[in-house]
C-alpha cells in the first residue's frame, strides 16, 4: 500500500485524461467503423476539410505528431481514394495531400458522428467548449518547455 496519496490512481490527472480518451475514442470508432475509416484517419480528414489540402509535414504538426507516423495513414486513405498525394512542384521533398470527390463527399456523415459524440458525453455547449479550452491549454502548457527544463534537459 503506498504511503503518498499523489499517488493513488484516483489521484492522477493522466489517468484520468487516459480513462476519457479512452472511452471518447471507444465511441467514435463504433460509428466510424461502419463507414470505414479509423479514428486516426479521421483527424488527417479533419485537417483537411479544414484546410481542402496540406502537406504531410503541416499535417503532422497540427495533429501534434511526426511525419513518419502519418504518412501510412494517409496512404492507406489514398488506397480508400479519399485522398491523393501529389509531390509539390516547388520542392519534391514536399508531398501535398488533398481529398478527391469521395473524400469530400464523405464530410456530412462524419459530422453527423462528431454530433452524436458531443451529444453522448451530456455536456451542453458551454460545458463543452470549456472543456476543450481547458484542454488546449493544457496541451500547450505541457508542450510548452520552461527555461529550468530546458537546462536540466541539456545536462544530461
Amino acid at each position: 500500500m503506498t504511503k503518498f496519496k499523489n499517488l493513488l490512481l484516483n489521484n492522477q490527472l493522466c489517468f484520468a485524461l487516459y480513462a476519457a480518451t479512452n472511452s471518447v475514442i471507444r465511441y467514435y470508432r463504433i460509428y466510424l467503423n461502419e463507414i470505414g475509416i479509423t479514428y486516426s484517419q479521421y483527424l488527417v480528414l479533419l485537417v483537411l476539410w479544414e484546410s481542402e489540402s496540406s502537406s504531410i509535414n503541416n499535417i503532422a504538426k497540427i495533429l501534434k505528431l511526426d511525419s513518419p507516423t502519418i504518412t501510412p495513414i494517409v496512404q492507406k486513405l489514398e488506397k480508400m481514394n479519399l485522398v491523393q498525394r501529389v509531390r509539390s512542384e516547388n520542392d519534391e521533398r514536399v508531398v501535398m495531400v488533398s481529398l478527391t470527390k469521395n473524400g469530400i463527399d464523405l464530410e456530412e456523415q462524419v459530422a453527423a458522428i462528431q454530433d452524436k459524440v458531443a451529444c453522448k458525453t451530456h455536456l451542453n455547449p458551454k460545458e463543452f467548449n470549456e472543456l476543450k479550452e481547458n484542454l488546449n491549454n493544457l496541451t500547450d502548457t505541457m508542450s510548452s518547455k520552461q527555461e529550468g527544463e530546458e537546462n536540466l534537459l541539456s545536462q544530461k
